[in-house]
């Protein structure tokens, strides 16, 4: 279903030179594909310079529009995602969101992001193996989780583990937004995979 019955949902990816780019356009597939607009914004220019050095041209530069989200998603890589939580203005941002209730996603090495700006105190992630330490010393009264997508209702809060748990995560993120992902699954041959994988 292409969401035809519902006003379109809006997300933002987060898209920071060093991201990991599986994780940065995963989001963007699924969403776009399920009929939600889905923008690639910039956190300081247009051309962002992934991990594995491949251009991603991005639809707009970070702005206060970031608040008008109904998600905002984190790509990981761990400069990138260094990039995002080293970023001032963003931070402020995301505090925003976070005070208005507004969902937002981080996966890999991104949930740090969110230790920093205080988005995980009191909730339930997860993030990429062996990074928990960093978060648990920021994050007060946080709670590390192992499960391959971790969803805080009450935080308003989604994270995810890494690279190969990005379509998982991306379909999680479809689905907060209230899209119906079951077709979609079937027809990426995601359940074929889940299935079948040894």
């Amino acid at each position: 279903m292409k969401g035809d019955t519902m006003m379109t949902k809006t997300a933002a990816v987060m898209i920071a030179d060093g991201c990991e780019e599986v994780e940065a356009l995963s989001p963007i597939d699924v969403i776009r594909r399920l009929g939600g607009k889905a923008d690639m914004v910039g956190l300081d220019k247009l051309k962002i310079t992934s991990a594995h050095q491949v251009t991603l041209t991005c639809d707009k530069v970070l702005d206060d529009s970031l608040l008008d989200y109904d998600i905002v998603i984190f790509p990981g890589g761990t400069t990138g995602a260094k990039n995002l939580r080293d970023n001032d203005q963003l931070m402020k941002l995301m505090q925003k969101r976070a005070q208005q209730s507004k969902w937002n996603a981080a996966m890999c090495a991104a949930p740090t992001a969110f230790s920093r700006y205080g988005l995980l105190d009191k909730t339930h992630y997860t993030v990429f193996p062996g990074m928990e330490g960093q978060i648990q010393a920021e994050a007060k009264d946080a709670t590390h989780t192992d499960n391959i997508v971790e969803i805080d209702k009450d935080a308003h809060i989604l994270t995810s583990r890494g690279p190969a748990t990005a379509f998982a995560y991306s379909y999680a993120i479809a689905e907060t937004l209230g899209y119906d992902t079951t077709n979609l699954r079937e027809a990426m041959q995601y359940n074929y995979l889940i299935d079948n994988i040894q």
